[in-house]
């Protein structure tokens, strides 16, 4: 049987994705949700993106977990492709669910269409904890147009403060993921 690790994506924490470990668990798999560094309860919401590649890279090494199947929502495509640079010998597939795929140098935010760069710095400013919250009608637009208004809502309401450094900061990665020698896969 397989390890997975499954990493959220912004606004969110681990705890969100028991619903998509389940199955995954009752196939026979080992399944680890973890909350990143910024998005635990209590945490300082100054937290950056080093900050959050970190923490992945920590709990690989606390759990002793090897030939991990990485995966990264959203956000977490950020996350997942540092950590992949630090701790490669961990991993032996990463998965891109509907992620951020970047190159070394580029952020989150230069990744977004600039209405919403515009939009966070604004919620940054105004917030002035070092997070954005993400309004519902932006919300159910961007991410849960789709859905029916309970299900949009029921979503929402579960989502916290995202500590922004993490949208501006920039990776820093030795190898850019298209030369990385881990098996990759983009789900969409």
């Amino acid at each position: 049987m397989s390890t997975y690790v499954l990493v959220h994506g912004a606004w969110h924490s681990g705890d969100l994705l028991e619903a998509t470990a389940a199955p995954i668990r009752a196939e026979g798999h080992e399944v680890h949700c973890p909350t990143l560094a910024g998005n635990r309860p209590g945490d300082a919401k100054t937290a950056g993106l080093a900050d959050a590649i970190q923490s992945i890279v920590d709990y690989l090494e606390e759990n002793d977990l090897n030939d991990v199947l990485l995966m990264g929502h959203s956000y977490g495509g950020m996350v997942i492709t540092g950590v992949a640079d630090k701790a490669a010998d961990r991993i032996r597939r990463l998965i891109y669910w509907n992620a951020f795929v970047p190159n070394d140098g580029e952020s989150l935010n230069d990744m977004v269409p600039p209405h919403y760069v515009h939009m966070f710095d604004e919620m940054h400013a105004e917030i002035g904890d070092g997070s954005v919250a993400m309004p519902y009608p932006i919300w159910r637009e961007a991410f849960m147009n789709d859905a029916d208004a309970d299900l949009s809502r029921s979503a929402y309401d579960k989502l916290n403060p995202h500590p922004y450094a993490t949208f501006a900061d920039k990776i820093s990665l030795s190898t850019n993921p298209a030369e990385m020698e881990v098996a990759k896969s983009y789900i969409n």
